[in-house]
């Protein structure tokens, strides 16, 4: 690529940068219009609500900037983006909210306007990406707004480079030019141009990206490789061999002037934590308002069927390996475990007549809702598993410990596939670990309502 076609990529992305601020502008300022038409039946605005629009418009463009909303999403995972956005969003109208308030002006404005434009130009703005991305897709897999990359390292990890950008040319990436270090060669590289790079040569390129492709402990030749580029004008990215590691949410960190590579690291931290213990308060509240009926059925049935306590109390493992008080309805005989316990056998296990109805039909968990409103739980996440057999589990299956990097949950991906009862535990454990891996807040309403219909009603809940 020559360096007028570089400069070419780079005024693309910038052009598509200073378009998608422009657009998340103009829809902030139409956004209020047509939210107070909606709310008033007019269009004619006053003038105190007039001048409340650009003053949202100013602290949207404070606000989204800050959150990266605008770097290049080229290759990345967009899911982060619909989450920063609506996150964004949310303290757009936090802080205008705080301004009315602060101004005493706040009595002279509906608040459910306030809603409608705040939430409206949201779910606009997301819209707008929604509608765009693929047709960039398309765009790139036609041969258009590509970028060319050298790869420099070895032939295996060049190798899985170039197979992974080959599966996602919508990622907008070529390999096009190898400098391999060392003298092996695989299939995927023969039908590309390579050279034999050697410790200490100088490389020029015109590729508007340079990726590094070598495994950790050939650091030294990573550190020659950078002297190397020294003079480089395009990005150089380094891309370490980890496919014999467990990751989990990694990413790349600066946490207090250091570069950490994160390896296994919890995704709800900071803003995304709030996120999720807001899901969990409207939810819990939600369902527990719905459900207080059939829960006042079910204590009932459950103190006149047999005698002992309505709710029962067992030690589970949460977040962070903290053991917490698990309430669930009593399905059993209050002297059911009097000869001690042991993981599965579910069938076997005593429980009694109206005990069997309500495990059946999961009655028994509703009570852990009050679990999820005390913080000891989430509403979605991986099943808390009793302290004795976490301390026999997390020595024979691996990555077992890594799924308390999130809160348990009453319901979880595991669950809605079937994993649940005595089945295979490995099974339920890959399941736990891809949702921490994958979080977001649409997974967690794609899991509930999925618990609807598949979670509740399963042959292996007993």
């Amino acid at each position: 690529m020559s360096y007028h076609d570089r400069r070419s990529l780079q005024g693309f992305d910038a052009y598509t940068t200073s378009l998608a601020r422009l657009l998340d502008l103009a829809i902030m300022l139409l956004g209020g219009w047509v939210a107070y038409a909606i709310r008033f039946g007019a269009f004619a605005m006053p003038e105190h609500y007039f001048w409340a629009l650009p003053l949202g418009a100013l602290i949207l463009l404070l606000v989204l900037p800050a959150l990266n909303v605008y770097q290049t999403w080229r290759g990345r995972v967009r899911g982060l983006l619909i989450l920063r956005l609506l996150f964004g969003y949310f303290l757009v109208g936090a802080v205008l909210a705080l301004v009315m308030f602060l101004s005493q002006l706040g009595a002279h404005f509906s608040r459910l306007w306030v809603v409608l434009w705040i939430a409206g130009a949201c779910f606009a703005s997301i819209g707008v990406r929604v509608a765009a991305y693929p047709i960039v897709n398309r765009l790139r897999r036609n041969g258009r707004n590509r970028r060319n990359v050298m790869l420099v390292g070895d032939a295996h990890s060049c190798a899985t480079a170039v197979a992974h950008l080959k599966r996602h040319p919508e990622s907008g990436f070529d390999a096009t030019r190898l400098l391999l270090v060392g003298d092996d060669i695989f299939d995927e590289l023969e039908s590309l141009s390579y050279e034999h790079y050697r410790v200490g040569d100088s490389i020029a390129h015109e590729e508007a990206e340079v990726w590094i492709c070598l495994p950790l402990s050939k650091g030294d030749v990573v550190k020659s490789i950078l002297s190397s580029l020294s003079l480089s004008t395009g990005n150089v990215r380094y891309m370490p061999n980890l496919n014999d590691f467990r990751l989990i949410n990694h990413d790349v960190s600066n946490l207090a002037g250091l570069f950490l590579l994160d390896l296994t690291c919890s995704p709800i931290s900071g803003g995304a934590r709030l996120l999720k213990r807001a899901e969990d308060i409207v939810f819990s509240t939600i369902i527990l308002l719905m459900l207080s009926p059939v829960m006042l059925g079910v204590a009932l049935g459950v103190r006149l069927s047999s005698p002992g306590p309505v709710f029962y109390r067992q030690e589970r493992v949460g977040l962070n390996g903290v053991s917490f008080m698990m309430l669930k309805f009593r399905s059993m005989p209050v002297d059911a475990e009097n000869q001690g316990v042991k993981w599965g056998g579910a069938r076997a296990k005593k429980v009694t007549p109206f005990g069997s109805f309500i495990r059946r039909f999961s009655l028994d968990e509703l009570p852990q809702l009050l679990n999820v409103l005390k913080g000891d739980m989430s509403i979605v996440g991986p099943r808390p598993e009793r302290t004795i057999f976490v301390e026999q589990f997390k020595h024979e299956i691996p990555g077992y410990m890594q799924k308390h990097m999130v809160k348990a949950g009453i319901t979880g991906w595991a669950q809605i596939n079937g994993w649940r009862g005595d089945t295979d535990l490995a099974k339920r454990i890959e399941c736990d670990l891809w949702y921490v891996e994958n979080w977001s807040i649409w997974l967690d309403v794609k899991i509930i309502f999925l618990t609807i219909f598949k979670g509740f009603f399963n042959p292996n809940a007993y």
